[in-house]
Parts: C-alpha cells; structure tokens; sequence
C-alpha cells in the first residue's frame, strides 16, 4: 500500500505549536515513571528501528549509523559536510569519521570547494546511489513492521503529533 509522506498538511488543523498556550503538567517529579516517559519510549522506538534495520543490512557491509547518512546524501546530492552534520544533528567530527568509512567503501566522494576551501561538498557514487536505492525497501519494511495494527488515519495522526512535539520543542527554544 502506498501512503502519502507525512508533512504539515496532513496534520490535525490545531497542529501548529501555540508558543503562547501553557505547557500541560503531564509528567510531575512524583508520577514519572521511565515506562511512560515519552523520551523512554521514544528512545526505545528508535533503537528498535535500528536493531531491525541493522539485523536486515547484515551481509550488506552497512549500519543503520551509515545507511541514513546514505541516504540522506543520495536524496539532497551535491551537499556540504556540514550540511549534512545539521541534519544529521551530529558533531562534524563524527560526520567525517562516518564519511571516512562510506568513502573507503566506495560510497560517497567528497569534493572541496573551489571557490571556499573551507566547504567540503558530498555526494554518492554510482554504487552509493544504487546501495541507497537498495536501502529505501529496507526502511520502508522496517517502518511499516513498526506500524503493524495502525489505521492508516493512525499513522497520519501520529506524524502529526509528533510533527506538532517537535515545532512545541522549537518554540521552547526560542
């Protein structure tokens, strides 16, 4: 079944994050408990998509660490290595290093600028972009298992939350 990617459109109409609106006390010091904990749970959907994905990639000389970066790359081609590190929400340091490995096998080439030395453009190779484009079902498949038992109104509805988590996360920042 092929669904529509998720974007703010396809979230509920109230949800843009109201600045202005008082944070709900749904978590106090006395009734947090690491089971209900959003950051738990989050944390641990993750790692779990990571685990599957990593369990899917054996065989194929990728991590789940190096297919995102993969992916990411052959999607935007042409970006810059910090660029990559902002998306990443990593330290450029650990981009480099991961970059290291995808470019020992192959992968990514990385290219300095010529007009700024400072700026080092990234893209894949043709065995990069067919590694990537090999990946996609993989991520799709993990995803989905994740979602297993969701309506597709479900689904729709949780991007949405969490969507609308992520700009109340941005608000609180500013």
């Amino acid at each position: 079944m092929d669904l529509p990617e998720p974007s703010a459109s396809s979230a509920p109409p109230d949800a843009p994050a109201n600045p202005e609106r008082t944070a709900p006390h749904f978590y106090t010091a006395s009734s947090l408990r690491p089971e209900d904990s959003l950051g738990y749970l989050l944390r641990s959907v993750l790692s779990s998509i990571r685990n599957a994905v990593d369990t899917q990639l054996q065989g194929r000389g990728l991590t789940f660490a190096q297919c995102v970066p993969l992916y990411k790359i052959s999607r935007a081609q042409n970006t810059t290595v910090a660029a990559l590190a902002r998306t990443l929400e990593a330290d450029p340091a650990a981009v480099t290093r991961l970059l290291d490995r995808l470019e020992a096998k192959e992968l990514v080439v990385r290219e300095r600028s010529t007009t700024d030395r400072r700026v080092v453009h990234v893209r894949t190779t043709a065995l990069g972009t067919a590694m990537a484009e090999e990946l996609t079902p993989v991520l799709a498949e993990t995803l989905n298992a994740h979602l297993a038992g969701f309506s597709t109104d479900e689904w729709r509805q949780l991007v949405g939350l969490l969507q609308r988590m992520l700009a109340n996360g941005e608000a609180a920042r500013q």
